[in-house]
Parts: C-alpha cells; structure tokens; sequence
C-alpha cells in the first residue's frame, strides 16, 4: 500500500524546530520539497556528532536516495544555493541529480538585497525585522511581474535581461532611498557564475511530484517560516512575503491539494519570534534570558537572539484553525526544565477591558494586549534526552495533556533534544502508527 504524503509547517513565528522534524521523517519519502520563501528561512539538522544548517535545500537531503525540490513560490539567490551546495559536498553529502530547480522560481539579485536593506534602514522604529537578504524585494517583484525566473538560469541572453532589471534597482537606490548603487559588473559575474552551475539542476516540480505519487512514493511538504509570519494571517506586517499556510504548497508546486496530505503543526514548548511585531507572551525577564540560553535562541540565518516567551496558546489556536493543523510536533520541552512554574498565554486582555481568545486582526492592538496565564506546576527531573514517555516527570506529561486539550490536537511528536535520536513518537493514533513505521523504515501501514 502507498505511503501518504505528509506537510510539516510552523505553528507559531517560525524558528520551530521543523528541521529536525523533517530530518527525522524524510528517509521515508522519496521527495521533500520547500514551496515558500527564500534563503531567509533557517532550518537546522543535528545527527550525532554533524550540525548541517540549511536555508535553501530541504532537509531531507541528508538521507541518500531523496530527492530535493525546490518549488515554483520560493524566491531563490543562486549564490546562495550554489554555497549550500558547496557546503554539503564538502561535508560529503552526495547532491548530484539531487536536487531539483523550479524554473518558474524567482531569483534574488545582489541589487534585491541592496534594496532589502536600504528599505529596512528607512523604517526606524517601526522596522520589520528582515534577513536583509532580498526576499522582499525579489517577491515584490514578482508581484509587478518584473522578476526574472529561474528558466534565466539557463538563457543565453541571461547577462542582458538581468542587466536590465539590476539598472532598474540601482536607480531605485539612488532616487528613492539615497543609498550606493550596486556595481553591476560584480553583480552579473556572481549571476553568471552561479547560473552555470544551476542550469543542470531545472526541472518542473508539478509533473515529477505526480509521477513520485502515480509509483506510490510519498512526498513531504517543507513549509518555511510559520503560520503567524503568514503574509495574510499573520502578525501585519511584521510578517514574511510568502504564504507559510499548507494551501500554497498545492499551488507553488502545481498539484491539486488532494496530494499534500496530513498536516503537522511544529510548535516549540514556548514561543520565540526575531524582529519586531507583537508578541504578547514576552518574557524580558530572567526567565527569557534562561530560555534564550538554555535553548541557544540565536537565528540560524542571521545569528540575532530571538525574543523569548510562554507558549501562547491563543496564537497557537489561531494557526491550527487558519492551517488546518491536524496534529502537533512539541519542541524543546527539555528546554524548561527546572523551572518552578511553567505558564501558558490562554487569552488577551485589552487596553479597554476586554478578554478575547483569538489572535487580532490589528498588529496595534495585538501589540497592546496583554497576556492572561494559566499557571502550571514545573519539574526538576530532566527531560533531555527522553525517549520513553513513561519516563517524562509527571508535571511535564501534565504539561502536555493541558497543551492538548487547550488546542484541541494530539501531540505526536515530541523532541526532548537536538539530535534525531531525541525524540519520541506519542499515542496510538493513525497518525501516530505512520510516524513510528516511517521512522523504523517499516512498509506503510494502512492509509490514514
């Protein structure tokens, strides 16, 4: 019988832990692919002692014998994935026919991320927070259907068409922000370099993910950053430029949504978020100083810390009914360990008064609200590195049941620590039975 597909996105502001997850999955699929953003998204994968960090190439590259794809809503700097690629194979990681190119991707130019940081340093106070590595710009484009696509790569009138647009940029630099323009020459041999050894990798992600699913070979969905960094339902606009939602898998890879699968929400077993925007569980405490250390909260695309607080269950919901989030993979949970008390965000209290439990429209009122904490008992034996649940403290397996019944979803997957082997699969679900064969390497069980 055929494995099903299965999607993987973020629950909360991104920064999960979906690296891990999909690591931990994705020997059991004959496809991973990344359908949203760019090079801004940071996914990290630790096995025994190697530590890979990946922006552009899905995770499941670590496993021979998976294929990568990289799909047509993604915005992709050839400089950058050509480094990736360089990185990998120095690590011995075997890519060739590997990895597959979307050519209907768009690409980021060395002048997109000039213009990404000279529009970043306008804004103040009021800055979003990018990576600076030109994802707006490039996806703003996009939009104005000037960009160029992928298909360039592999163009003899490349140098020309990019020429053409990169003049554009620089005088958008020079006009609307009084900023450097960028030197062209440079710009166009870093474009043709990387484009020859890119061109070999195109190849349309529709037709190939129908033909994995037609040979009965299961596909899994890597979703970028996280549901309340969507550019629609998330926290406006201090939010990312692509969709982060399950739905824009189907149509940045071209397929009907039929063949996506299950969802599974990664959650950390707190929140963080880098950047500015709302987020009304912070800690600017000692206890958020202690959850950045202790979960070495610093971005794995930009080295930033990240803000630190309690789960916020409010948002959580939020993004498993707007995602349609099936189950839940918790993260870190070894992470609060040792603490005396543990607290969940539950609802909002507004300046007037007021208690909501769902997550605003207005990112300047979200920005006032004020959490409303259930308070749970901590636990000071140890969760890292557990692998039995009968082995987790009674007040952490508390913590999960409330987590549970809070959002109304199983916890299926819970990591008590970095490596691959940290982990453990919960329940008797179907769910749950798939996961556990996936990663025994068992044929499927029945479909879910």
């Amino acid at each position: 019988m055929a494995r099903d597909s299965l999607m993987i996105i973020g629950g909360q502001w991104g920064d999960e832990g979906k690296g891990k997850v999909v690591d931990l999955l994705s020997a059991g699929f004959a496809a991973v692919v990344r359908y949203n953003g760019g090079n801004n998204a940071g996914h990290t994968v630790r096995y025994a002692d190697r530590r890979f960090a990946l922006h552009l190439v899905p995770s499941g590259i670590i496993h021979d014998g998976v294929t990568c794809y990289l799909a047509s809503g993604m915005v992709v700097d050839p400089s950058g994935l050509v480094a990736e690629m360089d990185t990998l194979m120095a690590e011995g990681v075997a890519i060739d026919g590997r990895i597959v190119l979307s050519p209907r991707a768009t690409l980021i130019l060395p002048t997109h991320r000039a213009l990404d940081g000279a529009r970043e340093g306008t804004l103040g106070s009021g800055k979003i927070g990018t990576t600076g590595r030109g994802i707006g710009p490039a996806y703003q484009d996009r939009a104005q259907r000037r960009g160029l696509r992928a298909h360039v790569l592999a163009d003899p009138q490349l140098r020309a068409r990019a020429l053409a647009l990169m003049q554009q940029h620089n005088r958008e630099l020079e006009l609307l922000f009084d900023a450097a323009p960028v030197d062209l020459d440079d710009a166009l041999a870093e474009l043709e370099g990387a484009a020859a050894r890119l061109a070999p990798t195109l190849g349309e992600v529709g037709p190939a993910l129908r033909r994995h699913r037609a040979a009965g070979e299961a596909v899994l969905f890597e979703g970028a950053q996280g549901v309340m960094l969507d550019l629609a339902w998330g926290t406006y606009p201090y939010v990312t430029s692509s969709s982060s939602l399950p739905g824009f898998a189907a149509a940045s890879c071209g397929i009907g949504p039929k063949l996506l699968g299950p969802v599974i929400g990664v959650m950390k077993a707190y929140a963080t978020r880098v950047g500015g925007g709302p987020f009304p569980s912070e800690l600017e405490d000692e206890v958020g100083v202690r959850l950045r250390e202790r979960g070495a909260e610093y971005g794995t695309t930009t080295g930033r810390p990240r803000r630190c607080g309690w789960f916020d269950a409010v948002a959580a919901r939020f993004a498993v009914e707007v995602a349609g989030i099936d189950a839940v993979a918790l993260t870190k949970l070894d992470v609060l360990d040792g603490l005396e008390t543990i607290r969940v965000a539950t609802a909002y209290r507004l300046p007037d008064g007021t208690t909501i439990d769902t997550f605003p429209a207005d990112a300047e009122l979200a920005e006032q609200a004020e959490p409303v904490l259930t308070e749970l008992e901590g636990w000071s034996a140890p969760t890292a590195g557990v692998v039995r649940e009968a082995e987790l403290p009674p007040a952490a397996a508390a913590y999960l049941r409330f987590l549970e019944e809070t959002l109304g979803l199983p916890i299926v997957i819970l990591s008590t620590g970095p490596r691959r082997e940290e982990t453990l699969i919960r329940g008797d679900s179907a769910l749950a039975r798939e996961l556990r064969a996936l990663i025994a390497g068992d044929a499927p069980p029945a479909a879910l």
